[in-house]
């Protein structure tokens, strides 16, 4: 759960709160690893992709690598290239890195690379579009793929925690659940960022419980919890969590209540592609009210 509120009050989503973020992350970084269960999930999805693919990459850039699992697999199928594993929080980078490290670890913030203009062939990004604007995130991308080159990408859509939502509604009208971008508006974002021929599939999720507070211990131990910037910042009131508690238990089935989780995958390639296919990315402009959360 995460956000940046937008220009104007009226605007109904959040964008991450890059500080609250990074803390966030800071925290999680001892136990991210007990927890990585839907990233686990997402990669191994993106990286049977490369199976279908004919790249031969030069330096790959695992791009949020939280502990580095990410460029660890990277680094093991493509064993002549240099991997790179960039994340924003410290923490996250020193647990990543390790004696025995096959890539290396840096610093830097997924909207404003530290990499120069087409570094890169390949670039993965398991689950660091739900905390950075996807805009920013798709154009530098774009910057640093080299012609040809290829981001795979992992997102949460709109309907994840949907039953949390659902559970909160009525109780009072805070943000509790992160903003989303729906993977049709991901596409038109992918190629207004001048990147080329998008491909993108749905899937969902569902992962149960027994209590809500193995949920929160969950969401807490991969530094999931709610940094929006509209997000109330003072303690929740006793009374409106065991209501919540209430509500979210009134849908359990079986003794246990569902979650899910909307996962988002695509590609796209760098303008190469595009050049090497006989035509150029379309222009699209795509308004930042897309940006919303699913009613």
């Amino acid at each position: 759960m995460s956000a940046r509120s937008g220009a104007a009050r009226g605007v109904a989503f959040a964008l991450p709160e890059k500080r609250a973020a990074r803390r966030g992350f800071d925290a999680a970084a001892a136990t991210f690893d007990d927890a990585r269960f839907v990233h686990d999930e997402t990669r191994a999805r993106l990286l049977a992709r490369l199976d279908l693919v004919r790249l031969a990459p030069r330096t790959v850039v695992d791009l949020g690598c939280a502990t580095g699992r990410g460029a660890r697999a990277l680094a093991e199928r493509y064993p002549g290239a240099r991997v790179v594993a960039v994340d924003s929080s410290a923490r996250m980078l020193r647990a990543a890195r390790g004696p025995d490290a096959p890539f290396e670890a840096i610093g830097g913030d997924a909207e404003q690379l530290p990499l120069r203009d087409g570094a890169a062939q390949l670039v993965l990004a398991n689950l660091t579009l739900p905390w950075c604007d996807p805009r920013a995130l798709f154009a530098q991308a774009a910057r640093v793929l080299a012609p040809g080159g290829l981001l795979l990408f992992a997102t949460l859509g709109p309907d994840s925690l949907q039953e949390v939502r659902r559970a909160w509604s009525g109780i009072d009208a805070q943000i509790h659940v992160h903003a989303a971008v729906d993977m049709h508006d991901l596409g038109d974002l992918a190629l207004a960022a001048g990147l080329a021929e998008p491909v993108i599939d749905v899937d969902r999720l569902e992962v149960t419980y027994a209590r809500l507070d193995d949920l929160i211990r969950d969401l807490r131990a991969c530094g999931a919890m709610n940094v929006a910037a509209g997000r109330r910042r003072g303690l929740t009131g006793g009374n409106r969590w065991r209501a919540f508690e209430r509500r979210l238990h009134e849908q359990r089935r079986d003794g246990r209540f569902a979650v899910t989780m909307e996962l988002v995958l695509g590609q796209a390639w760098g303008a190469g592609a595009a050049s090497k296919r006989g035509g150029a990315p379309g222009e699209v402009a795509v308004p930042v009210e897309r940006i919303r959360r699913r009613t």
